[in-house]
């Protein structure tokens, strides 16, 4: 009877919204477990993202996040590292997709184990580029890659399942829908003939948006966590990006929240003969983007959650901080920050270390922490 009552009270203490309790209701994935996915960062540029002259060498495994970048995580107040790997460079040959190079699997080995000891829990994120995504098109290719899951979580089903997560893919995108809800499902299949007792993390269509959470069915498997990521709205979180749009090139301090005079400025930054490009920006002044904006958005999120009876985490959410305004920044962070504790919902910051949207700032061995976005995250 005690330890029944020690496990409700956990799962009371992480789930503080009537609506995240219930959403708990058919699914087997613990609260103990869950409890490890509060507030966590993603790594990247490590074992996926790697554009650097050493590439995926030996001396960037062992010397890009060191065991004081991971205390130094773990001292910040983050409970759980989201690591994604690129199963394209070293990992996945699609002729041999079960024999994984022992090799990379040592320094993969090493960096889970560096991010466990430090007292992290670490989710292992498939982060493949769009060239190797697009081969989803073809089911011998699907197949293939499903032997690679079972393969290396097969591999990974030794380290405790209450700190180590299996995250299907990054930001699938299909023209239609259902051929990533099969595909999904299939993958998933085989993760948990390689890991019976590990917590799977799904995601939903279109770059695992919102929009493609709420259209996602559910598997058929109840150890699962789903998740959804949120840069709403874009033409905020990605001013001055050089991907995505050309319009978003031009955009240089576009404020949050957003007013329609404020954003009037802002698209006078757009040149006059992009008519669509200055309309959206309009558009985003006139939707009048602040906390209440956002909370309406994530609030859908937690009543899909309910209604489906899972656990919803949002293990991508930041900023471009290139031309956006460093105080509204901070703002939009908190904003989301707030509202998805507010709904139980855990999540995962982009991301540690990159000049982009990084919480430190890197330059050799110093790592310098930028305190206003941790403010925002309401870490010391």
């Amino acid at each position: 009877m005690k330890k029944f009552t020690a496990f409700v009270l956990v799962f009371l203490a992480f789930l503080a919204t009537p609506a995240s309790l219930s959403a708990q209701a058919l699914s087997s994935v613990p609260a103990s477990r869950l409890a490890h996915l509060r507030h966590g960062v993603n790594i990247t540029g490590w074992f996926a993202q790697s554009y650097g002259s050493d590439g995926y060498s030996k001396e960037h495994f062992q010397n890009f996040a060191t065991s004081v970048d991971l205390s130094q995580i773990r001292k910040m107040g983050f409970d759980h590292v989201r690591l994604g790997v690129d199963p394209g460079p070293h990992l996945f040959h699609p002729n041999d997709a079960d024999n994984i190079s022992a090799e990379y699997l040592g320094y993969l080995d090493e960096a889970v184990k560096n991010i466990i000891e430090q007292g992290l829990a670490v989710v292992l994120d498939i982060h493949a580029e769009t060239q190797f995504k697009e081969k989803f098109d073809s089911d011998d290719f699907v197949q293939r890659f499903a032997d690679f899951w079972r393969a290396l979580a097969r591999h990974f089903s030794k380290i405790n399942p209450d700190l180590m997560f299996f995250e299907v893919l990054n930001e699938p995108d299909f023209p239609k829908s259902y051929r990533w809800d099969g595909i999904q499902a299939r993958l998933a299949a085989a993760i948990r003939e390689g890991a019976p007792a590990h917590t799977i993390i799904a995601v939903g269509d279109h770059d695992a948006s919102l929009e493609g959470l709420l259209s996602l069915e559910p598997l058929r498997d109840p150890n699962v966590i789903y998740s959804f990521h949120y840069y709403e709205p874009h033409i905020f979180t990605h001013q001055g990006a050089d991907w995505g749009p050309n319009y978003s090139h031009y955009l240089s301090g576009v404020p949050y929240p957003s007013n329609p005079e404020s954003a009037k400025k802002a698209a006078a930054l757009v040149p006059s003969s992009d008519a669509l490009d200055r309309y959206y920006i309009a558009r985003y002044g006139m939707e009048h983007w602040n906390a209440e904006r956002i909370d309406a958005d994530v609030s859908q999120a937690a009543e899909w959650a309910r209604t489906m009876h899972v656990p919803v985490i949002c293990d991508e959410f930041g900023v471009y901080k290139k031309t956006a305004p460093p105080e509204d920044r901070s703002t939009w962070i908190r904003d989301v920050r707030r509202s998805l504790e507010h709904h139980g919902i855990g999540w995962t910051i982009w991301d540690y270390s990159s000049d982009g949207f990084g919480v430190v700032s890197k330059k050799g061995a110093s790592v310098t922490a930028d305190d206003a976005t941790l403010r925002a995250l309401g870490l010391e």
